[in-house]
């Protein structure tokens, strides 16, 4: 038998944790995307879900990554141009649920790419700033101003991953 390795859970810097928590909340959406088409959920359901998450939540965050974060890197730099391909495909994605809200394909490429999104900023984007940022530099981004969250939740009432 196999010895399991242990996972050491990374220590997130003070000016990163409101992002990580948010994270976990896209995490969230992509699992109740998930669990609503493992139980043969009316797509328009996740749809509309997915449509009211992203202007509550996720479209606030990725202005404020796009804000806050990406001009401590210089432009060219790899991981900001991943990021913001990846909050433009995210975009485009919501953009045509707007008008195709049964296309079953479009849910689950978005639960598939907010994962994977939100796996790159945790285990390599998040991981390079705080390498590579000067102490002066995170503790001014703890003093930007974010718009609090309050999760994709709040006021929704069609719990379609509890069916």
């Amino acid at each position: 038998m196999e010895k399991q390795q242990k996972v050491t859970p990374i220590k997130r810097h003070e000016a990163l944790v409101s992002y990580s928590k948010e994270h976990h909340t896209g995490l969230l959406l992509s699992w109740k995307i998930r669990a609503g088409k493992r139980l043969k959920v009316e797509e328009s359901r996740i749809s509309a879900y997915i449509l009211y998450a992203f202007q509550q939540e996720l479209d606030q965050h990725f202005r404020d990554e796009e804000q806050y974060l990406c001009p401590l890197l210089p432009e060219e730099h790899e991981g900001i141009r991943q990021l913001l391909n990846e909050h433009g495909e995210l975009r485009q994605l919501v953009e045509q649920m707007v008008s195709q809200p049964d296309n079953g394909e479009l849910t689950t490429a978005f639960a598939d790419k907010l994962e994977a999104h939100i796996r790159f900023e945790e285990r390599i984007f998040f991981n390079y700033l705080q390498s590579n940022l000067s102490t002066q530099q995170l503790t001014e981004l703890i003093s930007k101003e974010r718009h609090a969250q309050e999760g994709c939740d709040s006021g929704w009432k069609d719990l379609f991953w509890l069916n």
